[in-house]
């Protein structure tokens, strides 16, 4: 569920000029997060640094993006490059593991579209392999790191399948980080839930549910409550 034209203020990417990939899950947790007084915000995965610039676009956050994929590196630095955010998007090289033990900065926000296969198939590819299966980064690994570099009021927002969501809030539990929100993705009416959006912070609070539905019933005739969470980034919405 992708699309080819996606709009950014004074920026806009196609396909056929740039390294922009555009899914739906970077999307949803690209306009989901809640980025109110995050100074400073971590992009962990950042693949061709779609998220970050959403990010950069909603806020006047001082924003650090790594991936651990050389070609992702190169395609996030490239697209921020050719963006209006470029003096506030640092891209990376380096995996979550080896950036939290370097680091000295702590974050107010960090989002992840992490990797979410676990014991599956794997691509072909190397690259593939390391964007959507856990090897190189469980989820555990990502919660307790992702913690490490939190703020004591920050938030750490997600996106994962339903089984991985749920194991992951067990993960994230047992480190003492609590699920204050909690958005259920359904493609379109009557299908079963696809992603779960996640939050999570360091106070224990009531979560905050809700369920979206993307599209209606034919394709790409995107549902109101998705049209108006999106709508400042598609071009046709």
């Amino acid at each position: 569920m992708a699309n080819p034209y996606f709009s950014f203020k004074q920026f806009t990417v196609h396909h056929d000029r740039c390294a922009m990939k555009v899914g739906i899950d970077g999307v949803l947790l690209g306009v989901w997060c809640n980025v109110m007084n995050a100074g400073k915000i971590l992009d962990i995965g950042t693949g061709t640094g779609l998220i970050a610039l959403m990010l950069a676009q909603r806020s006047n956050s001082d924003i650090d993006a790594i991936d651990i994929d050389t070609n992702a590196a190169l395609q996030a630095t490239e697209n921020v490059k050719l963006s209006p955010w470029a003096n506030r998007i640092h891209v990376q090289e380096i995996s979550l593991q080896d950036f939290a033990g370097k680091t000295n900065h702590r974050y107010d926000l960090i989002v992840s579209n992490p990797p979410y296969f676990v014991n599956s198939l794997k691509a072909p590819s190397t690259e593939r392999t390391i964007a959507r299966h856990t090897d190189s980064l469980t989820h555990e690994e990502l919660i307790l790191n992702a913690q490490l570099l939190l703020v004591p009021q920050g938030r750490i927002c997600i996106i994962l399948p339903a089984k991985e969501a749920l194991q992951c809030k067990e993960a994230a539990l047992s480190r003492g980080l609590f699920c204050t929100r909690e958005t259920r993705v359904i493609p379109k009416p009557d299908a079963e839930i696809k992603r779960i959006l996640l939050e999570f912070t360091l106070q224990s609070k009531p979560t905050e549910e809700r369920t979206i539905v993307i599209e209606g019933h034919e394709r790409h005739h995107y549902s109101p409550e998705f049209s108006l969470l999106a709508k400042d980034f598609y071009l046709k919405l």
